[in-house]
């Protein structure tokens, strides 16, 4: 009879450990890819970090994209920028609720090449935090950056002239809750 108590909290264990994994998966990933630029994903910097800027130009082309179910319009203020590497950038995105009622989005974004994403600083952003438009609200989204210099030193990617900054907006898991409460 002990070994079968064993082996059956062992597997309550697992069972329990991995659906914790499973929620815990996402947010995860998502620090580790912050923190080490992987995947494309700008690193999250402290501002107050002093930066060497270089006198070589990058091209950073801006691109946005909207999830279907979301009924927003999204798009850059500008469709590229060119700034010196490690030079702080701000620039605009224009968000547009097309739809009759309140609408929560949230965004996520990445950098192409992926091997440049490391390079990649986001100072701030509006990504990962809800935005709620009331109906036909249009609302600016600042993105405040910088490209890090130390990509001058990376034979995988100083040959760069230009990358992209890609974001696609996402209808958020608190009006998906909602619109599930409302429907029954």
């Amino acid at each position: 009879m002990g070994n079968n108590l064993k082996i059956t909290f062992s597997l309550i264990f697992v069972v329990c450990f991995m659906l914790f994994l499973s929620f815990a998966a996402v947010p995860l990933y998502k620090l580790f890819c912050q923190v080490t630029g992987y995947g494309g994903t700008p690193k999250i910097v402290n501002v107050e970090d002093k930066i060497k800027i270089s006198e070589k130009k990058i091209k950073i082309e801006f691109n946005s994209d909207v999830n279907k179910k979301l009924n927003w319009s999204f798009k850059p203020e500008q469709r590229s920028i060119e700034s010196k590497i490690g030079e702080s950038v701000l620039a605009f995105y224009k968000a547009k609720n097309n739809g009759n009622e309140s609408l929560t989005g949230i965004a996520t974004y990445n950098v192409l090449p992926f091997e440049a994403g490391q390079y990649f600083n986001k100072v701030d952003c509006f990504c990962f935090e809800n935005q709620t438009l009331q109906p036909g609200e249009e609302i600016l989204l600042p993105i405040n950056f910088y490209i890090d210099p130390k990509i001058l030193d990376d034979p995988n990617v100083k040959h760069l002239n230009s990358l992209v900054l890609s974001y696609t907006f996402f209808q958020s898991d608190e009006d998906l809750k909602k619109i599930s409460r409302n429907n029954n």
